[in-house]
């Protein structure tokens, strides 16, 4: 009896947990997909049938006529925004109900992570938003370009050196060392060359940083006790000690020799000082790409964080890292891809280059490369074509009510704690907003076309005051690195490039299975 009796409660249970979540949106009555219990629409991504995005694109696609509709990664009921005015009303006019990211880490197991701007929450993420803002402005990136520059040039002379005409280069792994190298000297003040030296430290352990999977994503989801239970860290615990002590060592050799250098440590130490205002700027900005900074976080009185700490300082660079090692070193891999097939678009952007480059005696400055027009056309569809991040999600704080705009509309309801989904990739890709979207035309944002862009179908970044605070930083390095690229090489296609991309079905950006092969051929 007693058997029966555990078993019974069991598949109560289990029904309670997995089954009755999986009608969540068809009981408030928006369409949904139809969802598998435990991992709800993610069991192809498990047996290696489909990516992420290919799930996020398949749900996109099958509701064209639909503002939003339910589907369920990893079991948990998300609501794809897929009406670029509801992805303005929940992220932009009504932001306060729609302020924090997913949580899948608790701070008491995995410090460095959830002190770090994109894990923050609450008050605590918009008074570090604002205390960081003053830091990532356009006249601050100006000053800090200089390093970049340097960076981007001694990559492209790495290549230079070489006493082939042609060198065939896999771009994977060349951009990633440059993002890397880029990131050591903005972000942690080291100077390291990860293509001369390739088993460096710091490089060796930013890979190790960065690898953790939608496996691992998937067991914070789904297991929660078990990832406590073991303290599992998105963070490794050898690798957040590393970047700990460098940052550590760098800010106390900084504060006794009073070293200053124009890079992201010295303007947090100055931040921590409370010596870095959000000036009105008269500086130039980085793109078209560029997020806008708003109000609420830029004015805010902070308070929380008034005296910023070393491990603060230390958090936000290692999210700076994690955000901009992998995602755009991968968009550059898939740029100059896509530049080595259309010779056309190369040329006319290497005629730029020189041209610029002959007009300011070859000297390459901030002012210098925002000002070129179509450089920064063919990085914007870069961008949408090949965003770094496919999606980004919002978790609503305040109860809130989706009223009815259509004929077959209700009103939705999204409790605290739901999540929404912003189908960045999809959304670039809808030919209702990018005419033959596969194609590569950076004409999209020429001065006569890109007001004709409708708003927040463009979101490489993001959108409202989560956007991502390092757009223009992330800007600023594959602008520069395209630059002496083109500069002295034309990219071509060789026998090991391939015509296709297979993607890792583990990995929530998209990342190509094997290898990325084109050609530099010297000018």
């Amino acid at each position: 009896m007693l058997f029966y009796v555990l078993a019974g409660l069991v598949a109560f249970l289990f029904w309670y947990k997995f089954i009755r979540p999986l009608e969540h949106f068809t009981k408030r009555g928006a369409k949904q997909s139809k969802p598998w219990p435990l991992l709800g629409d993610d069991w192809p991504i498990l047996l290696g049938q489909k990516t992420a995005t290919n799930i996020l694109t398949g749900m996109y696609n099958s509701y064209p006529n639909d503002r939003y509709v339910g589907f369920y990664p990893l079991s948990q009921p998300t609501l794809i925004l897929r009406d670029p005015e509801l992805i303005k009303q929940l992220t932009v006019k009504d932001f306060d109900h729609f302020t924090d990211h997913r949580k899948f880490v608790d701070a008491e197991h995995d410090r460095l992570w959830s002190a770090n701007l994109f894990a923050l929450n609450g008050e605590k993420w918009k008074e570090m938003r604002a205390t960081l803002s003053p830091s990532f402005t356009s006249s601050k990136m100006r000053h800090m370009f200089g390093l970049i520059n340097d960076t981007a040039q001694d990559f492209a002379k790495y290549f230079q050196n070489k006493k082939e005409n042609l060198i065939e280069i896999e771009l994977k792994d060349s951009f990633s060392r440059y993002t890397n190298d880029v990131i050591a000297s903005s972000a942690f003040g080291i100077k390291v060359n990860s293509l001369q030296n390739p088993k460096n430290d710091f490089y060796l352990t930013g890979k190790q940083l960065i690898q953790f999977s939608l496996l691992r994503i998937m067991c914070f989801a789904i297991l929660p006790m078990v990832a406590k239970f073991f303290r599992l860290t998105f963070i490794s615990k050898s690798a957040g000690e590393y970047f700990e002590s460098i940052m550590h060592e760098t800010i106390k050799t900084r504060e006794e020799k009073k070293i200053v250098r124009n890079d992201m440590i010295n303007l947090l130490l100055e931040n921590k000082k409370g010596k870095v205002s959000n000036e009105a700027e008269p500086t130039k900005d980085t793109g078209y790409s560029t997020v806008k900074e708003y109000s609420d976080t830029t004015k805010l009185k902070s308070k929380y964080y008034e005296n910023l700490t070393n491990d603060d300082i230390t958090s936000q660079a290692l999210v700076f890292f994690l955000a901009g090692f992998d995602t755009i070193s991968t968009a550059l891999s898939y740029g100059t891809y896509e530049l080595a097939f259309n010779p056309d678009i190369q040329e006319k952007l290497r005629k730029e280059i020189q041209e610029t480059h002959e007009a300011n005696n070859g000297k390459v400055t901030y002012e210098t490369l925002v000002n070129m027009k179509y450089l920064d056309m063919v990085f914007s569809e870069i961008l949408r074509k090949w965003p770094p991040i496919p999606a980004m999600d919002r978790t609503c704080t305040k109860n809130y009510t989706i009223q009815p705009v259509n004929e077959d509309e209700v009103p939705v309801d999204i409790k605290v704690g739901e999540v929404c989904t912003l189908p960045i990739m999809q959304l670039h890709r809808d030919p209702r907003y990018y005419p033959n979207p596969e194609k590569f035309d950076p004409e999209r944002f020429s001065d006569e076309n890109k007001d004709r862009i409708v708003p927040y179908t463009y979101i490489p970044f993001g959108s409202g005051p989560r956007n991502c605070i390092a757009s223009r930083f992330a800007i600023l390095e594959g602008k520069a690195v395209l630059y002496h690229l083109l500069l002295n090489f034309k990219f071509i296609t060789t026998k090991r490039t391939t015509t296709s991309f297979k993607f890792e079905k583990l990995s929530f950006q998209n990342k190509v299975v094997g290898s990325i092969w084109i050609g530099l051929e010297k000018l």
